[in-house]
């Protein structure tokens, strides 16, 4: 079998660790399969039906940070909120909080009620239901609001778009409070760690108004950003301003609504907030859009293109802490379905004394809804049980386990689907405030990095010894004589250096059947070779060389045992050799070739048998050049030859002589007893200056010196022309009419010589 070479590859990995940049790292595709691992484990809880994709990149120069759709969770590494921090531990922390925050969005923002709020308003309607006009400052705002969004195609449209923004700071808000309840173990760190890193940028009330007088900003965008701070940390920084401020009184005016769009569950409750918001603060509102038009006057006459909405994108960018809106076009993955907690801590709480507002505010777990809605809900999520004695279990991303949890690289243990008929309730539940809470520190996320460092050092490594492998595979060809016959004849050796995740795909798609087929045929000698490496008694035998006293009791003279001696050597190597000529393609011969290397390639590998496949054809582009791929070597620096199998297919021309010659100096060089070599051929040599009577003289040539050398030689044809290869390679030919059976039939013969 292949023979991993750890100390090499442990050598080369410690000087790839040190040189992995932070571009490298963090959007590379291991990067992106361990945050998209972690999206569906905390998604299947609910039973979604999509894989959430994560798409790291590295923009310096462009401003977003994370976004999402509800579908692709894009998140820009090379930002500077991200470089700027030191210690690539605290980064990767960042990026997990940006993560965080967008999967967030996934399970719990509605983007169709958004866009159905946006819709509402292009028809003059509220959506879901008019806003509560508490004064009559309200009433006229909202008349007003109307007039003003009828006159001006591009009112409406910056309304549109406000309203949108202002959605997206309240889900923001919603989102980030959910996540921390839900997910306390190495999500909800990641995202405390970029709350406390976005906090401390966050500006006081006193630099929001010197912006304003310098006229860099608009008090709607000061308003803007206190809300936003509010409903993400629960507080604001005064600065230097009284309470009696008009910005803060304007927020004091809109915290009963804040506090409840932070509570509630359902997404549609908190565009009635947003409705309250445009209404309340329609003075500044209106200001602010006659702003956003004029710049865009500015720029058009300046010859700029830029539409009112890439103005006001450009304005608002300024605003510290929040996220790109996300446009999708989904519902959230479990609306209103939280984990079923008696009690939460509040993250937001409020004084109206000190340096800061703070409201107290908590996330009630449950909506108002019918015994039916709440059935379905408990079924859907599976964190309820219909039996109220059964045990809890503990599950990885749950409530039910204290602190936060042990991260590791394989899926834990989950809740399965299963009916429920009611969902406990309890008077006693409370809402309650924590003032001695710190946040538990996460002990594994430096593990957790060094096993991500681990694999793409290790990935690296092999990748750069499967390229010195290449260059002497290729040397060691040149130093080969092929004979008269292919004087003047190149040859290339080929061979996958890093396997990519489309043949893991593919390998892992139609294995398994294969793969069956394989253990089959292993399973009646598979006794006997453990036990003859392990050495021990074998008993039962007509003949021996000694006698066993204890059965002498049998009648059918099987009464007699041998003792062998432990032997870890294998007795025997093995080469497969595959045709890729174009004729391959025909009758899916390539097909069944590929499928008869898969199944040999994990007998061999399971029985501890040293196994090399090949395959040959010619060059498309340069006569004279044979091509020779490596799919699976005897030494091996991963253990991705099997995914590299998947590359067999149909290609040019070939020319069998020098392909079976460089196989068989491979082979002869091994220390094996017993060294098979196995053709796989659909017929005749064809290659220019290479065919007829000569070249299958050349072969019977090369079969009968190699033959003398200790090489068995087995040729099975798997065409038409198996008369031809009959001809050639005499009593070593192996007929295979029904191709269905050639891949039993090449590992059966691999079996026979296997000495036990």
């Amino acid at each position: 079998m292949a023979r991993i070479n750890h100390k090499l590859v442990m050598q080369r990995l410690n000087e790839k660790r040190s040189k992995i940049t932070d571009r490298q790292f963090f959007t590379s595709r291991l990067m992106g399969g361990y945050f998209e691992d972690l999206a569906a484990a905390m998604t299947r809880r609910y039973h979604f039906n999509r894989r959430i994709r994560v798409v790291l990149l590295w923009k310096p120069k462009e401003p977003f940070f994370a976004e999402t759709n509800n579908l692709v969770i894009r998140i820009n590494a090379g930002h500077p909120i991200v470089t700027k921090t030191r210690g690539r531990e605290n980064r990767f922390q960042l990026i997990m909080g940006a993560f965080t925050h967008e999967l967030g969005h996934v399970l719990y923002t509605n983007f169709l009620a958004g866009q159905t709020h946006v819709n509402y308003l292009a028809a003059y309607r509220w959506y879901p239901s008019a806003p509560d006009l508490k004064t009559l400052e309200d009433v006229r705002n909202e008349k007003d609001f109307w007039e003003y969004v009828k006159d001006d195609s591009k009112n409406l449209e910056i309304v549109q778009y406000l309203a949108h923004y202002l959605g997206n700071l309240i889900d923001d808000g919603y989102v980030e409070n959910r996540m921390l309840i839900e997910f306390p173990g190495k999500l909800g760190f990641g995202l405390e760690v970029l709350r406390d890193n976005q906090f401390k940028d966050m500006p006081t009330v006193t630099q929001l108004i010197e912006k304003e007088d310098g006229e860099n900003q608009h008090i709607f965008e000061s308003i803007a950003q206190m809300i936003l701070s509010y409903v993400k940390f629960g507080e604001i920084k005064y600065g230097d301003e009284p309470l009696s401020d008009v910005r803060i009184q304007t927020l004091f005016g809109m915290i009963s609504e804040l506090d409840e769009a932070l509570t509630c569950n359902m997404g549609k409750d908190r565009l009635k907030t947003v409705n309250f918001i445009m209404i309340r603060c329609w003075e500044y509102m209106r200001e602010f859009c006659e702003v956003c038009k004029k710049r865009q006057e500015e720029a058009r006459a300046a010859g700029g293109t830029e539409s009112v909405t890439d103005i006001l994108v450009q304005i608002l960018k300024s605003i510290k802490g929040t996220s790109n809106a996300g446009m999708g076009s989904e519902s959230p993955i479990a609306e209103g379905s939280g984990s079923g907690g008696g009690s939460v801590t509040a993250k937001a709480r409020a004084k109206t004394h000190g340096d800061a507002i703070t409201t107290e505010s908590a996330a009630n777990e449950s909506s108002p809804q019918t015994e039916k809605e709440s059935n379905e809900k408990s079924s859907e999520s599976g964190e309820d049980s219909n039996d109220e004695e059964q045990e809890d279990v503990p599950v990885s991303g749950s409530l039910t386990a204290p602190g936060k949890q042990e991260v590791t690289s394989k899926e834990k243990g989950r809740i399965p689907y299963h009916q429920t008929h009611e969902i406990f309730t309890s008077s006693e539940g409370s809402v309650e405030r924590d003032e001695e809470y710190k946040r538990e520190q996460y002990e594994a996320a430096a593990t957790d990095i060094e096993r991500i460092l681990n694999e793409m050092a290790h990935k690296k490594a092999c990748e750069e010894l499967e390229n010195e492998r290449v260059r002497e595979l290729n040397e060691s060809a040149q130093n080969i004589s092929y004979g008269d016959v292919h004087s003047g004849i190149n040859v290339r050796v080929n061979r996958i250096a890093s396997v990519d995740e489309e043949l893991v795909d593919q390998y892992n798609y139609i294995s398994g059947p294969l793969l069956s087929i394989s253990h089959h045929l292993q399973n009646s000698i598979l006794k006997q070779l453990k036990e003859k490496r392990r050495g021990g008694k074998l008993s039962g035998l007509m003949t021996g060389s000694r006698l066993d006293t204890h059965a002498l009791w049998r009648n059918d003279g099987k009464v007699f045992y041998n003792k062998s001696l432990p032997n870890e050597i294998p007795e025997l190597a093995v080469g497969l050799l595959l045709d890729e000529s174009g004729s391959m393609s025909s009758n899916d011969r390539s097909t069944y070739a590929r499928a008869a290397a898969i199944i040999l390639y994990d007998f061999c590998e399971s029985l501890g048998i040293p196994v090399m496949v090949y395959g040959h054809s010619t060059g498309y582009d340069q006569k004279r050049l044979v091509e020779l791929y490596s799919y699976a070597e005897f030494d091996g620096f991963d253990q991705d030859d099997k995914y590299r199998l998947m590359d067999i297919g149909s290609r040019g021309s070939n020319r069998d002589g020098a392909a079976l010659r460089y196989v068989a100096e491979k082979l002869v060089k091994r220390p094996e007893e017993a060294k098979l070599l196995i053709l796989v051929s659909d017929g005749q040599p064809a290659d220019y200056g290479y065919s007829g009577t000569a070249a299958e003289e050349d072969l019977r040539g090369i079969k009968q010196e190699y033959k003398r050398k200790g090489i068995i030689f087995v040729a099975a044809a798997i065409g038409d022309d198996k008369k031809n290869i009959e001809r050639i390679y005499g009593d070593s030919y192996l007929d295979i009419t029904d191709l269905t059976q050639l891949p039993t039939k090449l590992t059966a013969v691999v079996k026979r010589h296997v000495r036990v």
